[in-house]
């Protein structure tokens, strides 16, 4: 994710980071440039006076605004996904800690510390590398090469915290009631994992993405026919311009509705595992 000042208004405006949707689309902005040049081309050489197409202005004018519409849903749909990612993972935040902090105390075998201070962090860097399709990242500290080997790695790890505090609980060291408590932040992380699997397993659906993206592209293409009239050649640079501001709006909303990537506008996840391990390993000391 990239950090930066919002208030630095002329920075911003100049600025020509990697994640810029001009350095992405240059090659499709030549490509509309030529294609629509080659619409004025022919109107210009072949129907110069056609008064029909000057009418077209205003109905050009109505489909534009209707695109406007449709960009502004799917820009939204796109950001309340990526919102609710981070109110994920900062309950993943807050659990954990909540988790670290009861077991803690509870707690006094030096075994039983250590282990739930290396499963904690561990379910969580599990989970950050299960939503980027990874199987085992470095920062997983685990020894037993069965949990390793499973399919669905957070899973494991939980279950062997559950197994753990069961153990606890038989033995007597935690009561009925401390373990309801430790039972209902286990399921707290579980249902976060849940969510955010939720959120990535589900994009927008094929149909209304495969619509918005022909929409754009006949509108833009033919949008020349409309403006030869008045503005000539130019209406090229016009359709080439309003090319780039309607797809960048739709591929930042591609970028951001999958929010558990490595791309410049993906969550922290990297720096929120490292967080939760610093704060687990502070609370057990």
């Amino acid at each position: 994710m990239i950090k930066y000042n919002p208030k630095n208004w002329f920075k911003l405006i100049f600025a020509l980071h990697k994640s810029d949707t001009m350095r992405i689309m240059w090659k499709e902005l030549i490509y509309m440039g030529v294609f629509t040049l080659f619409i004025a081309y022919l109107e210009i050489t072949f129907f110069p006076d056609t008064g029909v197409l000057s009418n077209l202005k205003a109905v050009y004018s109505l489909v534009g605004f209707v695109i406007s519409l449709l960009l502004v849903f799917r820009t939204n749909t796109a950001y309340d996904r990526w919102w609710e990612g981070r109110k994920k993972w900062g309950a993943l935040v807050n659990d954990t800690r909540n988790l670290a902090l009861k077991l803690s105390v509870l707690l006094e075998k030096k075994e039983d510390r250590d282990f739930f201070k290396r499963m904690i962090p561990n379910f969580v860097f599990a989970t950050k590398e299960h939503l980027r399709d990874n199987r085992i990242a470095e920062e997983i500290n685990i020894d037993d090469e069965a949990v390793l080997t499973k399919d669905h790695l957070p899973n494991a790890i939980s279950q062997q915290l559950y197994k753990r505090i069961i153990e606890l609980k038989r033995k007597g060291e935690i009561s009925e009631e401390e373990f309801i408590v430790l039972d209902k932040n286990l399921n707290a992380l579980l249902d976060s994992l849940g969510a955010c699997e939720r959120i990535k397993r589900t994009p927008i659906p094929y149909s209304y993405s495969l619509f918005l993206k022909k929409f754009i592209f006949i509108y833009v293409t033919t949008l020349p026919l409309a403006f030869v009239t008045d503005f000539g050649y130019y209406s090229a640079l016009i359709a080439t311009f309003v090319f780039y501001v309607f797809v960048s709006m739709e591929v930042l909303a591609e970028e951001i509705e999958d929010p558990f990537g490595k791309d410049d506008n993906d969550l922290p996840t990297d720096d929120l595992c490292k967080t939760i391990k610093r704060n687990v390993d502070e609370i057990f000391g």
